[in-house]
C-alpha cells in the first residue's frame, strides 16, 4: 500500500530562511518532511544541510535546515506519512533570518524603546447580515466564535495611523461582484450591504517606510471551519475550500519589539489530529517584502 503524501509549493524571496519542522499530530510515528528546490531555481537557491545528512529531509519535529536564495524562487514542501495509512498532519514554518538594519547614530537610546504610535486607535466596522453595521476596537471581534454571523462588508478606521505607514485591504465575495478583490485604503468600505453576498476571503497589507517595524495579527472564523490565525505584513485568509462565509474577524497592529531574552513560554498542549498540513512563511524584513508568517492549509489526501 502506497504511503500518503501531501505537497505544497512555497514562494521564497532573496535571503536566508530557516525551514523548521514544528509539530506533528502523530508524535510516535511522525511523517517526514522533504524540501525540494524547483528545478528552474536550482542555480539561485541552495539548501544548507547538516554535514551528516545528504538529503533535504526533516525526520521529526524540532529538526530544521537552512535555505539560501540569491533570487526569488519556489520550494516544494512534501509531507510523507511514516507508513501506509499514517498521518500527514504536520506544521512546517519557514522563517526569515535577518541581521537587522543599522540604527542611525542620532537615536536617543533612553526613548528608543518607547512606543510612539497609538496602535490601539484602530477600529473595525463590519456589516453583518440581518443586523447591520457594528463596530469593534483593536483586537475585538466583529461577530466571532461566540456569536457567529455572516459578514458582508468591512472597513478599517485608524485616525492615529503613522504617516509613513499604509494599510490596504480587500475582500472576496461569495459570488462575482465589482467590489470583490478591490483594494481599499484605511477608511474605505470593502464589501456590500444587504445583498446576501457574504465575504469568503480577506487580504490585508502593510506598506510604507515604517512597514518593517509593524505587523498585522488577525483571527478569522469561517463557517464550519477551524479558527484561522495569521500574522505578518501581508495576510490572505480564507476557509479550507475558499467558499466558507466569514462569520467572525478581529485585527490588531503590533509594533515589532523582540526582547533579547524572551520569557519562557508555557508548554503547548498537543492538539487532536486534524488531517491538515500547515506551512507558515516569513519574508525578509530588510527588503520590505510583503508577507511574514503567512499561513495556509491543505486538506489531507
Amino acid at each position: 500500500m502506497e504511503k500518503i503524501k501531501q505537497s505544497r509549493v512555497v514562494d521564497v524571496q532573496r535571503g536566508v530562511m530557516l525551514v523548521r519542522y514544528a509539530t506533528a499530530d502523530d508524535e510516535r510515528r511522525p511523517p517526514k518532511v522533504a524540501v525540494v528546490v524547483n528545478p528552474a531555481d536550482e542555480k539561485n537557491i541552495e539548501l544548507v544541510l547538516n554535514p551528516d545528512h545528504k538529503e533535504a529531509v526533516l525526520w521529526q519535529p524540532g529538526s530544521c535546515l537552512v535555505v539560501r536564495a540569491r533570487k526569488p524562487g519556489k520550494l516544494q514542501v512534501e509531507v510523507i506519512a511514516f507508513d501506509a495509512g499514517g498521518s500527514t498532519a504536520a506544521t512546517v514554518k519557514i522563517e526569515t533570518l535577518t541581521q537587522g538594519e543599522a540604527v542611525a547614530a542620532s537615536v536617543d537610546l533612553r526613548t528608543a524603546s518607547q512606543p510612539v504610535n497609538d496602535l490601539g486607535g484602530l477600529r473595525l466596522l463590519g456589516h453583518i447580515a440581518g443586523i447591520g453595521d457594528v463596530k469593534s476596537g483593536s483586537d475585538e471581534w466583529i461577530a466571532g466564535p461566540e456569536a457567529p454571523a455572516r459578514i458582508e462588508g468591512l472597513a478599517i478606521e485608524w485616525p492615529d495611523k503613522p504617516a509613513d505607514l499604509a494599510l490596504h485591504y480587500s475582500v472576496r465575495l461569495a459570488r462575482p461582484h465589482e467590489i470583490s478583490g478591490r483594494t481599499m485604503a484605511v477608511g474605505g468600505y470593502a464589501g456590500t450591504r444587504g445583498r446576501a453576498l457574504p465575504i469568503v476571503g480577506i487580504a490585508l497589507e502593510l506598506s510604507g517606510a515604517a512597514a518593517a517595524r509593524f505587523q498585522l495579527s488577525a483571527e478569522a472564523a469561517f463557517l464550519s471551519a477551524p479558527l484561522r490565525r495569521s500574522s505578518g505584513r501581508q495576510l490572505d485568509m480564507s476557509g479550507p475550500t475558499g467558499r466558507e462565509p466569514l462569520v467572525g474577524f478581529r485585527l490588531r497592529v503590533e509594533e515589532i519589539n523582540i526582547p533579547l531574552q524572551p520569557a519562557e513560554r508555557p508548554a503547548i498542549k498537543p492538539k487532536k489530529p486534524s488531517g491538515r498540513v500547515r506551512v507558515f512563511r516569513s519574508r525578509n524584513a530588510q527588503t520590505d517584502l510583503r508577507s511574514a508568517l503567512q499561513s495556509f492549509c491543505a486538506s489531507a489526501v
